[in-house]
């Protein structure tokens, strides 16, 4: 997707270590690296470049299961109403259900509450071959915590430093790691919510707490910020996701993935000894 679609440069998502982010210079409805053929509408262009990225993405993670070595965890974090949901559901629909797992981490039960909290995560980090998924995440412990002033600030601040070691000692141990922001407007969120209110299909998704946090959307925007840019490092890097437009998000979380798992250079396994002497009794 360059200038005639062919290829896209995930570079320009991705928050380099060390720089600052600002999330109001980021226009949520852009599209960067993405320009439509001549005479093709973007949608169109996209859904069938879409359809390439998706059929690749397939046969890469069933690769990355047949090669039981490599594991890779996706972070997927957004504001209320930011496409987490509808980015699992599009993004991974072709993938092999035996190898890809969706991890939601919602409010602390009590006995999570009872120990640090990194323990309910740890718990579900990927195993070989495995693509773990999660929907929210320990990043929560630096954003939703500080915002409601759930815990001291010396105490969340001291966790960029816990994220950031717990994230190493992932990726020395083989994880490989990516995580996306889904970066939307306060215009579309509220567009989405009210659609949750009027659309009889979507009224099962509505939830009056998340007005909570919509009316905290500056000091949330903050958090993101700092959390983003206190723990993009090149083995967990960050990419900022411009997501007011459904298509591109799809688009550039599937390009982003891919380009990842080309990256792992995996192959399939050995066949077994003499295989092409056998022959199936009938």
């Amino acid at each position: 997707m360059g200038k005639n679609g062919s290829g896209f440069d995930i570079a320009k998502l991705r928050v380099e270590p060390g720089s600052k982010v600002k999330l109001a210079k980021i226009d949520p409805a852009s599209t960067p690296s993405w320009k439509a053929d001549e005479g093709l509408a973007d949608k169109e262009q996209a859904a069938a470049k879409l359809a390439e990225l998706t059929q690749r993405l397939t046969a890469l993670q069933s690769l990355l299961w047949a090669q039981s070595s490599e594991r890779v965890l996706v972070v997927l974090q957004a504001m209320d109403a930011g496409g987490k949901d509808g980015t699992i559901r599009r993004v991974f629909e072709g993938v092999n259900p035996s190898g890809v797992r969706v991890a939601s981490f919602k409010k602390p039960t009590e006995p999570e509450l009872a120990h640090d909290y990194l323990w309910r995560i740890h718990q579900q980090v990927p195993a070989n071959g495995e693509l773990v998924i999660f929907n929210r995440s320990h990043y929560e412990d630096v954003l939703v915590v500080r915002v409601m002033d759930l815990v001291p600030e010396d105490r969340w601040r001291r966790r960029y430093r816990h994220i950031v070691e717990f994230e190493r000692m992932l990726a020395d141990e083989g994880i490989t790691i990516v995580k996306l922001f889904l970066h939307i407007s306060k215009e579309e969120q509220r567009r989405r919510l009210q659609e949750r209110l009027t659309e009889p299909e979507k009224n099962w998704k509505f939830d009056e707490a998340d007005l909570v946090p919509r009316a905290r959307w500056n000091d949330y925007q903050k958090a993101f910020e700092e959390a983003i840019a206190e723990t993009s490092t090149d083995r967990a890097p960050w990419y900022i996701v411009p997501a007011n437009r459904k298509w591109y998000r799809n688009l550039a979380v599937s390009e982003i993935l891919v380009k990842t798992l080309e990256g792992l250079k995996m192959s399939y396994p050995p066949a077994p000894p003499n295989i092409a002497d056998l022959v199936i009794p009938e």
